[in-house]
């Protein structure tokens, strides 16, 4: 048996600092690689544009909620008397 290192085992010093640093600067944006098979490519961009046109519509939703009336966060939308008469009532006693 061999003692000591041996030439192809040593380790190589200057691939971890780069890999350190290529970990802290990772890049902006998609991690997903595009598809390259035609069914899939088509598949993807109808995806694409159906996800566009539900996010569209639901904008479009929001501005005519918003519009209609004063802006509230969270809050029904419940006639400005009604809010007292059902927290109000108490269960009967057993």
């Amino acid at each position: 048996m061999v003692q000591g290192k041996t030439k192809g085992l040593q380790a190589k010093t200057g691939s971890s600092r780069h890999a350190s640093k290529a970990a802290a600067n990772t890049k902006k944006g998609r991690r997903a690689i595009p598809p390259k098979k035609p069914i899939l490519v088509k598949q993807a961009a109808m995806q694409k544009e159906l996800s566009a046109k539900i996010n569209h519509s639901i904008e479009r939703q929001m501005v005519s909620a918003a519009s209609s009336g004063p802006l509230t966060i969270m809050k029904s939308a419940l006639p400005a008397g009604s809010t007292s008469g059902a927290k109000t009532k108490s269960k009967p006693a057993k």
